[in-house]
């Protein structure tokens, strides 16, 4: 059985259904797997063992290059691979009009299926008009988390139930360290997000550092913006330090190897829940049954929609967490 998964972004929805792999293969153990998302998230598709194929796609690279016939070579070349196989199935999880076009453009064997959903979750980017490129639509309960509603679809296409915890398929932490990583032990905190209203206070970041002292301290940023805050929180944080800038698979090591991560939520906290490191979520602006970590006591979820954690849940969770390495 041939199988190609399509779900190009974004960092957070791409780790969410890296589980779909592992249920295929536990059921259909000879199942062959591939996989299409974008070119920046490539490296973290390849990290489980269990996809066959990896196929790039680079949408917003390719529609400023158009003019460039190197990027028109590339594109071909993408259709050409995406076509290369005849699949028995092909799951558009995503369920977007540009996840819909490569769908189409996938080849199916003759009897062969392309699945995807036939609804969006509360407050999900679905666009309802991706169900014309569907042979068959599988609805979903409004209120399914992320990690589920990728499981279920597939279940219901291949003819099982999703009976398990999620299986990420994601390697444990390596003896091997980049130079910048302690060799000790360290937190990590997760303190930026594009949204501002999904932010945790600094106060409250430096009270929660302070009491974790002396554990060392590290400080991810992606933007300007976010570097300028992490060096806000190292200046009341001796035990505290700024990163320099990441690539995002450094950002996975990050957070492969912590001991600790405390993070809002953003894909490098749910990175940090996937390799079941210990790991606190805080949930300020955003509703908490959508992407919180439920597969592990090793996670702890705090917070909800328009009622943040206090300094001192998170510190008591993250306590006890520590408690427990």
């Amino acid at each position: 059985m041939k199988i190609l998964l399509v779900r190009v972004s974004s960092l957070g929805d791409v780790l969410h259904n890296l589980p779909l792999v592992a249920d295929i293969l536990r059921h259909h153990p000879g199942a062959q797997v591939d996989w299409v998302v974008e070119e920046g998230y490539v490296s973290l598709v390849r990290l489980n063992p269990m996809v066959r194929k990896v196929i790039p796609f680079a949408l917003r690279r390719w529609k400023k290059g158009l003019g460039d016939a190197a990027v028109r070579a590339e594109l071909r070349g993408f259709f050409r691979d995406l076509r290369a196989e005849q699949y028995d199935y092909v799951f558009d999880t995503q369920g977007l009009i540009k996840t819909g076009i490569i769908m189409a453009a996938a080849r199916v064997r003759p009897g062969g299926q392309k699945i995807g959903l036939a609804n969006g979750t509360e407050d999900s980017g679905y666009e309802g008009i991706s169900r014309v490129f569907h042979t068959r639509s599988i609805a979903v309960e409004p209120r399914t988390h992320a990690v589920a509603r990728g499981r279920q679809v597939v279940a219901a296409a291949l003819g099982y139930t999703v009976d398990s915890p999620p299986d990420f398929g994601l390697p444990p932490p390596t003896s091997t360290r980049p130079d910048w990583m302690p060799a000790g032990d360290y937190a990590v905190f997760f303190h930026g997000t594009a949204r501002d209203a999904k932010k945790w206070a600094s106060a409250h970041w430096i009270a929660l550092g302070r009491a974790l002292a002396p554990l060392p301290i590290l400080l991810p940023w992606g933007s300007p913006r976010e570097q300028q805050e992490a060096e806000a929180l190292a200046a009341a944080l001796p035990n505290a330090r700024v990163l320099p800038k990441l690539s995002m698979m450094d950002a996975v090591e990050l957070a492969r190897h912590a001991a600790l991560a405390v993070g809002v939520d953003t894909g490098l906290t749910h990175i940090a829940a996937a390799f079941v490191r210990p790991t606190v979520e805080i949930y300020c602006d955003s509703p908490r049954w959508k992407t919180e970590g439920n597969w592990s006591p090793r996670i702890v979820n705090l917070g909800d929609t328009g009622a943040p954690p206090t300094v001192e849940q998170v510190v008591a969770a993250a306590r006890g967490l520590l408690q427990q390495v």
